[in-house]
């Protein structure tokens, strides 16, 4: 006969007093064995609980041939324990699993759309719907009748019935657990919905206290639903709240107007940024202009403002216009520089080469191809340290 655990029989216990009568080690984690447990294992689609035993953290908590394994951050000696869960973590929980069930039973009652999977998340949960597209008006349809529901405040109870006596009754299930045996566990909402299930819930439909759909997405050829659930949806308004608040701030408009505010903000932005890259061309053009005259085979140029756009943009307008010079070019600042070799294809040298070489002194990293390399560096102060580099380049060549 399956075991029945105390998560099982009351999920509003919090702690246990109890016994560790395994404990052992997997993969380099530490777990142990209780006799009885508070904590849930994870499965179904829910997160295991977590807490302390004998003051110790439970990471995770799974189950193992039968087998209820705590993974705690220490190892544990056998003896007298004192199972104690993360009850915000469980209510939530509970809240976000009844959830699920009043949301699977209506969709599937109300609307047609059967439910093909659930997971809780730690921020928003969701569940696959079998429909191909929801409307907003479906949607908004769908929330009503949850809300509905739990105004009803329908009780939320659990029972323990046989294989046989399950294949007689008229229950919502997606197939039990590969191996079961043993007694099946159902939760029932009173009135709403009958379901296999070994997870932990409310004991009321009024305890969910809202649930809000959120969006949705295609997957599979079904639909993606994602939704929160009883403290969640407070604290999601109490998060967009702050944020509006911040929002109003920065944009200078009330609510209603913030997607036209940020809209001509992108505009604006965007119209800077193309000046930008005119500017940049333009001094680019003007710069490789200049360095071109200039008499020494070798250039060299460090711009204070430069970005590695700049840099790039530069040596390709030097590479056309000098095939018989190469040039070391630099910006930024000390901690945070970039660099670019290039050289013409009459300057006989590895320009590959001899970037590698200049990334190591300058103390950074690079890449490149043909006749020009480019990185980042942390340090420009052996830029002259580069330049004796290029010397005894074009020398030995």
């Amino acid at each position: 006969m399956k075991r029945i655990f105390a998560y099982e029989k009351n999920a509003y216990l919090t702690e246990l007093k109890t016994e560790v009568v395994q404990a052992g080690s997997e993969k380099g984690k530490h777990f142990v064995v209780l006799r009885d447990t508070v904590f849930y294992p994870e499965g179904g689609g829910q997160p295991c609980d977590q807490g302390l035993i004998n003051d110790v953290p439970v990471s995770s908590v799974r189950q193992e041939n039968g087998k209820v394994h705590h993974y705690v951050e220490r190892p544990l000696e056998r003896g007298p324990a004192l199972a104690v869960i993360d009850w915000s973590r469980r209510y939530d929980h509970m809240q976000q699993h009844t959830a699920q069930h009043l949301l699977t039973a209506l969709a599937q009652d109300r609307f047609g759309w059967s439910t093909t999977a659930f997971h809780l998340g730690v921020e928003v949960s969701d569940i696959e719907l079998d429909a191909a597209l929801l409307s907003p008006a479906d949607l908004d349809s769908l929330e009503e009748a949850i809300a509905s529901e739990i105004r009803a405040a329908r009780k939320v109870q659990t029972q323990r019935i046989s294989p046989a006596r399950l294949e007689k009754m008229n229950v919502r299930t997606r197939g039990l657990p590969a191996g079961h045996q043993g007694q099946v566990r159902l939760v029932d909402i009173e009135g709403i919905d009958l379901n296999t299930c070994g997870g932990t819930h409310v004991s009321s439909t009024a305890e969910i206290e809202a649930v809000k759909l959120l969006s949705t997405e295609c997957m599979r050829g079904g639909t993606r639903l994602y939704f929160v659930a009883g403290k969640r949806v407070r604290r999601r308004l109490a998060e967009h709240e702050a944020r509006n608040v911040e929002l109003r701030s920065l944009l200078g408009a009330p609510e209603r107007d913030f997607a036209a505010a940020a809209r001509l903000r992108l505009e604006q932005i965007q119209e800077l940024q193309h000046r930008e890259r005119a500017f940049r061309d333009e001094l680019a053009e003007a710069a490789s202009e200049a360095m071109a005259h200039r008499p020494e085979d070798i250039l060299d140029a460090h711009f204070r403002s430069g970005d590695p756009a700049f840099l790039q943009s530069l040596a390709h307008r030097l590479q056309e216009k000098v095939r018989t010079k190469a040039a070391l070019l630099t910006a930024g600042s000390e901690g945070e520089g970039y660099f670019v070799v290039v050289a013409g294809d009459r300057v006989s040298c590895d320009v590959q080469a001899l970037g590698r070489q200049v990334a190591i002194l300058l103390k950074g990293k690079g890449g490149g191809t043909g006749r020009i390399f480019q990185g980042r560096v942390n340090t420009l102060a052996k830029r002259k340290d580069a330049l004796a580099l290029f010397q005894l380049e074009l020398e030995r060549d």
